[in-house]
């Protein structure tokens, strides 16, 4: 068909292809057709034409014509030639088929010369079946919407560089159905746990994401400086402080989902910034955090998926079960059994180093025993919970902000939930104790200095007199919300479920 540019076997420069729809352009304007004109009124969409034509079918039997519908979408494929001719068009909700014909269109039926794929058009008519049994449309009238200038990838290979993929998103959710299946899962996702959160008594607040304190977590912030007060600002590593400071002051329930940044690096598991979500309850322990969890998780995904059962990310991966209870399992145990270490008794820096290296764990310089013994995990204990698990009750060198465990010295009621071997999420019984809270950063503060490790926790004056005015004890919890949309939806790399990940230049 004269004017389908993507359809020749020569490749032909994008230069030339641009010029080409330029051209194409003009003649439209020539015409006196707008091809951007600012409205269309769509009175339908490609999901809904298919299900009004087996309403239509079901109530006048085979051969039925629905009533007339307006659709709009983007042209992705072209068949045929002469007097009739067939579009893919996509839409927001999928694909259907337009049929057109001249002896229908007229005139108008002239505007396929000068559309490409790409292009995005309007088109009205009733939808009936075709004789090969596909849905179409009927087309009665045909609109320009938006004249598309630069071509789409490669309507046969596909948008496949990884890299141009995440740098042109809008590409890769034209071109891959995988991606916008993706996304629009990922905004169900986030939708059931505001569901569950608000079901079960929790407010929904919204904290800072500048502050003057980077505290809550180990992590190294980004830093910015604020030109009118004169002073410098880092965008939060955490949302945990401004949480539990409105536990102090007399909400019982309360979390928020919201963008966390860390100045690190990225991988398939992590990105500069991400989505948590951390909920503070008054009155609970990590017990009832726990339970909580298994129960949000396992909910989220038979919302979203229709099954609690969810795919591998791995092809050979077995799939895994979310049915609750989640296993508890002992810390000092599990990285004993897996490594045959016991951080017990090895707790001080050279004893910890010296069996990591027996056993041929990386041991970074300078690093304090707490940041070892996450490494020990992370090598030996995380790549074995494939099925959701919590390990329990933590070292208190770890856990500058949990609660002590009665009767376990040295340990804190802390637990870290893991699936596909990766951990999902993280949470303690607060500590509420101001006087231990005051100690455990001062901690902190002297390991940073000693260690020169800018990832260690921070000493926040404001949040310790907070605390110092009464915490109620209070169970809490930060869940990853990007793991929790790799997990559901069997996807590898964080990249996948981030619409806009950080990349390299």
């Amino acid at each position: 068909m004269p004017g389908a540019e993507e359809t020749t076997d020569q490749p032909v420069s994008e230069e030339r292809l641009i010029q080409a729809r330029l051209d194409k352009l003009e003649r439209l304007r020539g015409r006196g057709i707008d091809p951007y004109p600012a409205r269309f009124k769509p009175t339908s969409d490609s999901a809904a034409a298919r299900a009004t034509l087996d309403s239509a079918e079901a109530d006048q039997g085979q051969g039925a014509k629905s009533e007339t519908l307006v659709l709009a979408g983007r042209m992705m494929a072209r068949r045929g030639m002469g007097k009739a001719a067939f579009i893919d068009l996509k839409d927001a909700s999928g694909t259907i088929q337009l049929h057109l014909r001249k002896d229908v269109l007229g005139d108008d039926y002239a505007l396929l010369d000068d559309l490409d794929l790409g292009d995005i058009i309007g088109a009205k008519g009733p939808v009936f079946r075709t004789r090969r049994g596909e849905p179409s449309i009927e087309v009665h009238s045909l609109t320009v919407l938006t004249k598309a200038i630069r071509p789409l990838p490669d309507k046969w290979a596909g948008l496949t560089d990884i890299e141009k993929r995440f740098r042109q998103r809008y590409l890769d959710l034209i071109s891959n159905d995988r991606s916008m299946e993706i996304a629009k899962m990922r905004a169900d996702m986030v939708a059931s746990m505001r569901r569950f959160m608000h079901d079960r008594g929790f407010i929904e607040v919204e904290t800072p994401m500048l502050v003057t304190v980077p505290a809550g977590a180990s992590a190294r912030p980004f830093g910015t400086h604020h030109n009118a007060l004169d002073r410098d600002l880092y965008l939060r590593i955490a949302t945990e402080l401004h949480l539990k400071k409105l536990i102090v002051g007399g909400f019982d329930k309360v979390c928020e989902i919201g963008r966390i940044f860390r100045n690190e690096g990225f991988d398939l598991d992590h990105n500069p910034e991400f989505t948590t979500i951390e909920s503070y309850e008054a009155y609970a322990d990590y017990n009832d955090v726990m339970e909580m969890v298994e129960q949000m998780v396992s909910s989220i995904a038979q919302d979203v998926t229709g099954s609690i059962i969810v795919p591998p990310a791995e092809e050979d991966g077995e799939p895994i079960d979310l049915t609750p209870p989640w296993p508890r399992l002992d810390l000092r145990e599990e990285v004993k059994k897996r490594s045959g270490i016991d951080f017990v008794e090895l707790d001080d820096v050279e004893s910890l180093s010296a069996a990591m290296r027996e056993r041929g764990i990386h041991v970074e310089p300078g690093a304090n025993w707490g940041r070892l013994l996450d490494k020990v995990i992370s090598d030996h204990v995380e790549p074995h919970l494939m099925q959701p698990a919590f390990l329990v009750d933590y070292p208190v060198e770890m856990s500058p902000l949990a609660k002590r465990k009665p009767g376990m010295d040295g340990i804190v009621e802390r637990f870290e939930g893991f699936v596909g071997g990766h951990e999902l999420c993280n949470a303690f019984t607060e500590l509420n104790d101001p006087i231990d809270q005051r100690q455990r950063f001062e901690d902190q503060e002297r390991l940073r200095r000693e260690h020169d490790d800018d990832e260690m926790d921070r000493l926040d004056e404001d949040f310790l007199v907070a605390v110092e005015h009464g915490m109620p004890p209070t169970g809490g919890l930060g869940l990853g919300v990007d793991r929790l949309a790799m997990l559901i939806s069997g996807e590898r790399s964080i990249r996948e479920v981030i619409l806009y990940p950080q990349l390299r230049d």
